[in-house]
């Protein structure tokens, strides 16, 4: 699973309630290192992709990602501070296959992953 927050407090929880779930967890933070994250490690599963990060935001990198042939099934669920409809709109058409608004509620985020992960959380 790819991390992709800017906000290392984000980080740390999210990556320590993934972890404790037994889900290995590599970090990103921005679009560019999301990117080369997956250059790196292709068996990446899915992305939790931050919307609003400096450099390369969420929206431009989650457009890039599904670009690339290699990455066009990976799922990408969006996780915003914004909770605005049209904030969600733009995600899903960027190619985001699901969108969580912060601060995130861990049930929901474990039961999206259910749905998206091809191995079970």
């Amino acid at each position: 699973m790819l991390l992709c927050d800017d906000d290392i407090r984000n980080i740390f929880s999210l990556s320590s309630a993934l972890e404790h779930q037994g889900l290995k967890v590599d970090i990103a933070r921005n679009g560019f290192e999301a990117i080369d994250s997956l250059d790196a490690n292709p068996d990446i599963d899915v992305v939790l992709m931050d919307m609003m990060m400096p450099g390369m935001d969420g929206l431009e990198a989650t457009r890039r990602i599904c670009d690339d042939a290699r990455f066009r099934k990976l799922p990408i669920i969006a996780i915003t501070a914004k909770a605005m409809k049209d904030d969600q709109e733009q995600c899903l058409a960027a190619g985001a296959s699901d969108y969580l608004a912060k601060p995130i509620d861990i049930d929901r985020l474990y039961s999206l992953l259910r749905v998206w992960m091809r191995r079970r959380v």
